[in-house]
């Protein structure tokens, strides 16, 4: 790692995760802080599949704070990268009053990449920002709680600082400070839990989150309901059934969250869709096969995009996936791209469970499948080679 504060210097790379809301967050009571108008529990999947990996330097000879977001330089005087660089700074302020010697008044060049579709409904900004503050600390040596820091660059952000499962409490102070992540769980108390994101589309959404939460908090009185009356309970049951590793509690919540959530973009005026013609081909699948199967295996979920977020069980996921590969099949040429990640086992499905799901099958539905399941949260990456800038702070040309 290039470090050499003596000469003002310090570079060091980290990796965050996406995770993924089955109790959902959408709404702000203050749009500055990031404060939630309800609790909310994510499962943190594996950087092994998805993550984003950050590399940030330090140095004296830097005239001005920079940031490349993969591949492009973009415009660090965004409001929400502001508040991030300048909460970091005040807390390694705090942490170093004797002095200067994580070098405060010296400049940050960032570089940040995903090694997936940033616009896929992934959560990528997510990940992003709890890597960048998660980075930023490392540098300055900055400890303690920091899921605060990196709400306030994305709401869902402070749930990425964890593993496993993981609670975003609102909390009730109007500085915000009570609102915090915490983890529920870590991503070993649930080893058989698996998680297939069924990718329908990378394209960019019409309609972002920043903007359609808004108009719902505006118009929905739906969404009034949920967060005062339905979130509260959902939250103490979800919390319960991950740690019994109840799966069909799990399972049962997680759909009807997800349903729900997606009700009250209905109910914002104007309406705000989400969900395609394939996502709901998806959620009838899901159910079909949960119905043949005389219990619930697998659950479906649906953040602010097209994008299905299935969860089942390790003994279940080998069945299921050649479900999704027979009734979305792939095209010819596309068979060796369309499963990524961890791998899974081919299985023959029986004439009866194909009859029961009855659903004509479509080519090209599901672009492809990243399969993976819980994982860890942030971390330093010790090897200096996976740093993105270069000695001089400037991207590597490969970046």
């Amino acid at each position: 790692m290039p470090e050499d504060k003596a000469l003002g210097f310090n570079m060091v790379t980290c990796s965050a995760p996406v995770n993924i809301a089955v109790i959902k967050y959408w709404g702000k009571r203050d749009e500055e802080l990031i404060l939630p108008i309800n609790s909310s529990l994510s499962v943190t999947l594996h950087q092994d599949q998805l993550r984003t990996t950050t590399t940030v330097a330090c140095s004296r000879s830097f005239e001005e704070d920079r940031i490349w977001l993969n591949g492009r330089e973009e415009d660090i005087t965004l409001p929400r990268l502001q508040s991030c660089l300048r909460e970091v700074r005040r807390l390694a302020r705090k942490r170093h009053s004797d002095g200067d010697p994580a070098g405060l008044s010296h400049k940050f060049h960032i570089c940040s990449v995903n090694n997936f579709p940033t616009a896929a409904g992934l959560a990528s900004s997510a990940a992003g920002y709890a890597c960048l503050v998660y980075s930023l600390a490392r540098v300055l040596g900055v400890e303690g709680e920091l899921s605060v820091v990196a709400r306030q660059g994305s709401g869902s952000a402070c749930r990425s600082m964890y593993g496993g499962f993981v609670q975003w409490t609102m909390g009730q102070r109007e500085d915000g400070k009570d609102s915090i992540a915490q983890q529920v769980a870590p991503e070993t108390n649930w080893p058989e839990l698996r998680v297939l994101v069924l990718v329908v589309s990378a394209e960019r959404k019409l309609v972002g989150s920043t903007s359609g939460m808004q108009t719902s908090v505006e118009t929905s009185s739906l969404l009034k309901h949920r967060a005062e009356c339905v979130v509260p309970g959902r939250m103490e049951q979800m919390i319960r059934a991950v740690k019994k590793r109840d799966f069909a509690t799990f399972a049962e919540l997680t759909m009807k969250d997800s349903n729900q959530f997606h009700a009250t973009c209905l109910d914002t005026y104007p309406p705000v869709f989400y969900l395609n013609d394939v996502s709901r081909r998806i959620i009838n699948l899901v159910h079909r096969y949960n119905r043949h199967c005389g219990e619930t295996r697998v659950a479906y979920s649906f953040d602010a995009g097209p994008n299905a977020v299935i969860f089942t069980l390790q003994e279940h996921t080998a069945e299921f996936f050649q479900v999704v590969r027979t009734f979305f099949p792939p095209e010819t040429n596309g068979e060796h791209r369309f499963l990524k990640g961890l791998p899974i086992t081919g299985v023959t499905l029986s004439e009866e469970l194909k009859e029961a799901i009855g659903m004509e099958p479509l080519v090209k539905g599901i672009s492809y499948i990243i399969s993976t399941k819980a994982g860890p949260g942030p971390c330093v990456m010790e090897d200096p080679t996976q740093h993105l800038l270069c000695p001089d702070g400037l991207p590597k040309k490969n970046v």
